[in-house]
């Protein structure tokens, strides 16, 4: 063999090793958990604990004090589900955070974690294209995590007979084109509608987008603070109605979620059939349909969202680990045993 012939051959070999050790060095180095000298992870993110079982399988929860806020049709969730993996890992320490002013909800959670006050929030919508854009400006992206349904409930007064509403005939009432219950075949009464204001959270916002696909509200509505001073309100006025998370809605003793439809003939109840009357409650109470909800035959659902800082720091840690602990069988059931809907 000639001299240059054999130099090709080296070559050539040479390629071959240098191609089998560069693809086995990038074969380990993509798999879960590796760390290159210095503790820095090659993963941006964590694998989505979908699979795992209970709160002590999940990997990568980090130790310290981790500030959140946000959606407060969260609450019922962070109730149940908190002091649970607090049990299991007592050093990775949740603080929920309430805004310095203004109503705490999924938009001002959101604006808390672009502002760097919170290290993950919770939200009942979709991050919009003014907060992509801002977490852009500074350096990072937001990725939503959804671990959860939720339908909202539409309630009225207990002594009002109707069978149900149409999704038109919602956004007609709060958009203030039906005035009166016997538009609706009711009875000759004033629809009072109640709402919290746009600025109070994701429940509204979506309402809005969703229900009234952004048609401002009539002059009749009237603005409540909270879910608890619209229920007591809805209860003492025969004409009232309101919308919210189903959980904070179809248990209650004092007033009547109502079925809806995308059609007249289609209505479906937010509570499980047949309604347990309000007279036989607090000993019984409403349940929610939850498979209707997860169906999507119930017309008003959406998912809830921890909302995790792509920025490959602690905070990112923080919000992926938290999202893993609501994505395993038990932090599903404990969602689950809230009213909400699982989704695995």
């Amino acid at each position: 063999m000639s001299e240059k012939n054999e130099t090709k051959v080296l070559v050539l070999a040479l390629a071959v090793t240098l191609g089998i050790v560069g693809a086995g060095v990038w074969w380990v180095m993509k798999r879960p958990g590796f760390n290159l000298p210095g503790g820095i992870s090659t993963n941006q993110s964590q694998p989505l604990a979908s699979n795992v079982e209970n709160f002590a399988q999940v990997l990568q929860v980090p130790s310290g004090l981790f500030s959140y806020g946000g959606s407060t049709t969260w609450a019922p969730i962070r109730k149940e589900v908190d002091p649970a993996i607090g049990t299991v890992w007592p050093q990775f320490q949740l603080r929920y955070t309430d805004p310095t002013t203004g109503a705490p909800g999924s938009g001002t959670g959101i604006k808390m974690l672009l502002s760097n006050q919170l290290a993950f929030a919770q939200s009942s919508r979709t991050i919009n294209s003014d907060e992509f854009q801002q977490a852009k400006q500074q350096g990072f992206t937001l990725k939503e995590i959804p671990v959860a349904i939720d339908g909202i409930a539409v309630a009225v007064n207990p002594g009002l007979n109707i069978p149900g509403l149409t999704i038109a005939q919602l956004k007609n009432i709060y958009t203030g084109k039906i005035t009166n219950w016997q538009q609706l075949g009711g009875p000759s009464l004033p629809i009072i509608p109640y709402s919290r204001r746009l600025a109070d959270g994701g429940t509204i916002e979506f309402f809005v987008e969703n229900i009234l696909e952004k048609e401002n509200y009539g002059p009749n509505v009237q603005f409540i603070p909270t879910t608890t001073q619209a229920l007591g309100k809805l209860a003492q006025t025969p004409g009232g109605i309101y919308y919210a998370s189903a959980p904070e809605v179809v248990g209650q003793c004092k007033v009547k979620p109502l079925p809806i439809g995308r059609k007249a003939e289609e209505l479906i109840p937010p509570f499980q059939a047949p309604f347990i009357p309000l007279s036989q409650c607090p000993q019984q109470r409403n349940q929610l349909n939850s498979a209707a909800f997860k169906s999507g035959q119930y017309p008003i659902t959406r998912r809830l969202f921890v909302i995790v800082k792509q920025n490959s720091q602690a905070d990112q840690q923080a919000g992926e680990a938290y999202a893993n602990l609501l994505l395993t069988a038990q932090g599903q059931a404990l969602i689950a045993k809230t009213g909400f809907v699982s989704i695995r």
